[in-house]
């Protein structure tokens, strides 16, 4: 199943182009986060070592190597809030 790496939702197109989006979200699907070579960490955040580098991950791109994902997992949109309450539980001092 080929899914939209902001909101999951599933895509049926056959073929993606470079200004294809999500009907749901309408973030850009050929894009770093929806490649099958996307890898944080990696060198340029990319297993494929002749792909040029892409600054912006999420943004549509003509990369020659992109392959949709079969599942691509949703972003995590969490509340700053939640993150500084979390680390704020884990660090607690006194306990």
């Amino acid at each position: 199943m080929r899914a939209c790496h902001r909101c999951g939702s599933e895509v049926a197109l056959e073929r993606v182009g470079a200004r294809d989006t999500c009907e749901k979200c309408r973030a850009y699907l050929h894009c770093c986060r929806n490649c099958e070579f996307y890898e944080r960490g990696a060198h340029n955040d990319c297993r494929e070592p002749n792909a040029e580098l892409v600054a912006e991950k999420e943004a549509g791109n003509f990369c020659d190597y992109f392959r949709f994902a079969a599942a691509a997992k949703p972003a995590s949109r969490r509340p700053p809030e939640d993150a500084r309450a979390e680390l704020e539980r884990l660090f607690k001092k006194g306990t």
